[in-house]
């Protein structure tokens, strides 16, 4: 059941437990049961809103995905590092990668210029980073499975000759 009400939050996170229990055909407190459970457990981590670039506030918000390459420590691997940069607040994400590189992270914050600083004066300095490759952000298209921006009827161009 906790993998069906796991399914059913990603796709909503707001939905009830009672909604919940109505889709699975079961107890209400049953369901409420389940997800505290899951909450003590750290399972279940949080919930979040997926809001458009047009919220407010979203205009001043710049956003980068940094790939980072790290020399793997002998008794943890890529985890020491990781847990370390984990710990800025300007990193939203973080996942460690196969290919190229090792880590990549999510990092926000107000300017291009607060992202570069923090890349150069934080990131790049931590014992074990080798290199780091940054991209900005420009425009999002689908987050968490959600399409962010409305449907635009497309018209082709009309040809005379």
């Amino acid at each position: 059941m906790k993998d069906r009400i796991i399914s059913l939050l990603r796709s909503n996170a707001r939905l009830s437990a009672a909604d919940i229990a109505q889709q699975l055909n079961t107890a209400e407190n049953e369901v409420s049961a389940a997800i505290s459970e899951m909450e003590k457990q750290g399972v279940i981590r949080g919930y979040a809103a997926i809001v458009t670039d047009e919220a407010p506030g979203s205009e001043t918000r710049v956003k980068a995905l940094i790939e980072v390459k790290v020399t793997p420590n002998r008794d943890g691997g890529f985890d020491r590092v990781a847990r370390r940069i984990a710990k800025f607040p300007e990193v939203t994400d973080l996942c460690l990668l196969s290919g190229g590189y090792d880590l990549q992270l999510t990092v926000e914050g107000n300017s291009l210029q607060q992202v570069a600083n923090f890349v150069s004066a934080k990131l790049a300095t931590i014992d074990g980073v080798i290199s780091t490759s940054t991209a900005f952000q420009l425009k999002r298209y689908k987050e968490a499975g959600m399409i962010m921006q409305s449907d635009e009827e497309y018209e082709r161009l009309k040809i005379c000759f």
